[in-house]
């Protein structure tokens, strides 16, 4: 999908359901080195959680936007020679946690393009509004304002040599 100036202010699309198993949410504790028995540990969660089952860690969540904006925007591949430009990572001005994912519980995100500016010819930096949805919830698990820069191919950016 190709996002024009047209699209500010307007929702971009809504990803597809996904969930996280335990051994999901086990394998981002482990990698991150945060094993926190909320998360990881399913007797201690029954027992002791006031949500009675493991949770989805908030920054395994947050990580998830990539694959949601990949599955909206249809980028099912980016392949090495990227012959329709690169997207960059550029931040975040604001996210915020408001609902916990239990473990198998189906999220989406809502994709909203709250602006976009030309910063040099060929380089967009885009601002998304980021809802993940919890389904059957009315309380959404993260809200964020995440920015993105986009390269089209040749742009001066991809030219230089630091």
């Amino acid at each position: 999908m190709e996002i024009t100036p047209r699209e500010v202010g307007k929702e971009i699309g809504v990803s597809q359901w996904i969930s996280f198993s335990q051994d999901d949410i086990d394998t981002f504790g482990r990698v991150t080195r945060d094993e926190d028995p909320y998360h990881m540990n399913v007797e201690w969660a029954k027992q002791n959680s006031p949500f009675k089952t493991t949770i989805a860690y908030g920054f395994l969540t947050l990580s998830m936007l990539s694959h949601f904006t990949h599955d909206i925007l249809g980028w099912d591949q980016i392949c090495e020679d990227e012959p329709e430009g690169m997207a960059l990572n550029y931040g975040f001005d604001k996210v915020r946690f408001l609902a916990p994912v239990p473990v198998n519980t189906n999220i989406r995100c809502r994709l909203t393009l709250a602006a976009q500016e030309e910063v040099r010819p060929g380089e967009w930096l885009r601002t998304f509004d980021c809802v993940v949805e919890i389904e059957g919830s009315e309380k959404p698990a993260l809200i964020a304002i995440w920015k993105g820069l986009f390269l089209q191919p040749g742009a001066a950016r991809l030219q230089q040599k630091d």
